[in-house]
């Protein structure tokens, strides 16, 4: 009879939490007005964060262009679907093939990105990390127009 009893506490206990999480969750969703825009584009604060983007980037190229023995590299990846495939296990092939399939496009979306960021970080040089407020020149600019 005592686990029944505890097991009725404990459930009891965990509706009352799962309960106060939600209501907590509602009352800050109710904070945010429902029809509010950002108020800029986040240029300062993306500037601020270039050159650790373009580290993770890095990272990520290195590791997916690393060879066979590398775990998590697109070569080590083809090798694995080779492997399956040698073997006869042509579901598992299929199943690897699939995760190669997107390693390739992540690796491709990688060097976009790589490309675009290096966009960003000439814009945040030539306007002071993002600080100039959207787009508007500051005063040393207007000198140079006269």
């Amino acid at each position: 009879m005592d686990a029944r009893r505890s097991t009725r506490t404990l459930l009891a206990g965990l509706a009352t939490a799962a309960l106060l999480a939600g209501s907590a969750g509602a009352a800050s969703a109710a904070d945010a007005s429902p029809g509010a825009k950002p108020a800029g584009d986040g240029a300062r604060a993306l500037c601020k964060r270039a050159p650790k983007i373009d580290q993770r980037i890095d990272r990520a190229l290195k590791r997916l262009d690393a060879g066979k023995a590398r775990r998590g590299s697109v070569a080590r990846l083809q090798q694995r679907v080779d492997n399956a495939k040698k073997a006869g296990h042509t579901e598992i092939a299929t199943f690897l093939q699939g995760r190669l399939d997107t390693r390739e496009s992540l690796k491709k979306d990688l060097q976009d990105r790589k490309k675009d960021l290096a966009g960003v970080k000439t814009w945040c040089a030539k306007n002071d990390g993002g600080k100039q407020d959207n787009g508007k020149q500051d005063s040393g600019s207007k000198d140079s127009d006269k």
